[in-house]
């Protein structure tokens, strides 16, 4: 195979200039990069698919940033974003953060320097002026879970204080007086959000909201377990508990058996995220509909509309959908006319 320096004595040029093209091609003059690029494909020093995304300045990859890959919520998204670009022939590197800002920074650097035709991220922990350093590289960017005010990025989410709202109330519905939430971490904006949907449901239906009440978890089944063991010991057996995300609801379960208390008997729960499991444990767990692979696809086709329009009035877009409730029987509901498909 030809090296470098070959390449640049043909082309006429340096060897920094010829590097240059290879990793920052938009540093060197249009009619320079083409000529090189040409080289390159004649001698055959690179593959003509490499040599072609150099000179479109596109790589026909995508950059997907997810915070947990053991949560069964983001390979379900993953899936959803795959199953769009696969079809158009992108590539897609996937980061995990485990819920870190500075891992979520540094993977947004390092997909930048693969020159990633674009971004979707999932849950991002950071404020919107951190994603500046994406959209000052005009690098298309779509988020997904969180809602941002006021903000110039397209967004597939759902209204978390909704479904929040919508759990709680619905133990409230089935008679429960005290209402416990094991909230996920905090610094997780749609952890805050649950939360205020639960104190909203309290509110509004005279309940008093206790502090001591509230949990925090981890989002994983251990945390679920931890909650449940500190809570009762600190406060003693609540008569129902909204927990954030279905993993703690399924730890929260277990815990609540080892305990000697019965589900829903003795303590009703209600989750969030509906993951398939949701639907095989017993008993089946009662959650809010959490809709991730249609947002998946969602934020895939987005994402391809903001990188294939060439039109410089091509705007970004916020797109909601729905959070619901599925009734099963972990809430203790006894009327299960909603219960259709378990």
């Amino acid at each position: 195979m030809s090296n470098i320096r070959k390449i640049s004595e043909l082309a006429g040029v340096s060897v920094a200039t010829v590097s240059r093209v290879l990793n920052h091609p938009e540093t060197v003059s249009e009619e320079t990069r083409d000529r090189i690029i040409k080289i390159m494909e004649e001698i055959n020093y690179v593959p003509n698919s490499i040599a072609r995304s150099l000179s479109t300045n596109r790589t026909s990859t995508i950059g997907l940033i997810i915070p947990n890959i053991l949560n069964p919520l983001y390979p379900s998204i993953a899936k959803g974003v795959e199953d769009i670009f696969f079809k158009k022939g992108y590539n897609i590197l996937l980061s995990n953060t485990e819920n870190d800002a500075k891992r979520e920074k540094d993977s947004i650097e390092m997909l930048l320097s693969k020159k990633v035709d674009g971004l979707i991220i999932c849950s991002s922990t950071l404020k919107r002026t951190e994603l500046d350093i994406i959209l000052k590289q005009k690098v298309p960017l779509v988020l997904v879970g969180d809602y941002i005010e006021d903000s110039d990025i397209s967004i597939v989410y759902t209204d978390y204080k909704l479904g929040g709202y919508l759990a709680t109330n619905h133990l409230i519905k089935t008679g429960c007086k005290i209402i416990a939430h094991i909230r996920g971490p905090m610094n997780n904006k749609s952890s805050m959000q649950k939360l205020e949907g639960y104190k909203n449901a309290l509110l509004e239906a005279g309940i008093e909201y206790d502090e001591e009440y509230i949990i925090e978890g981890n989002d994983q089944i251990d945390g679920g377990q931890l909650a449940i063991k500190k809570m009762i010991k600190k406060k003693g057996k609540p008569d129902g508990i909204f927990v954030a995300n279905d993993l703690m609801a399924l730890g929260a379960i277990e815990a609540i058996k080892v305990l000697g208390y019965k589900v829903p008997e003795d303590i009703a729960i209600v989750g969030f995220d509906d993951i398939d499991v949701a639907s095989l444990i017993e008993p089946k767990l009662t959650t809010i509909i959490h809709p991730v692979y249609r947002m998946g696809l969602t934020s895939a086709r987005l994402l391809l509309d903001l990188i294939t329009n060439e039109e410089e009035d091509c705007f970004n877009q916020k797109i909601f959908i729905q959070p619901m409730l599925k009734i099963r029987k972990s809430c203790g509901y006894d009327n299960r006319i909603e219960e259709i498909f378990s």
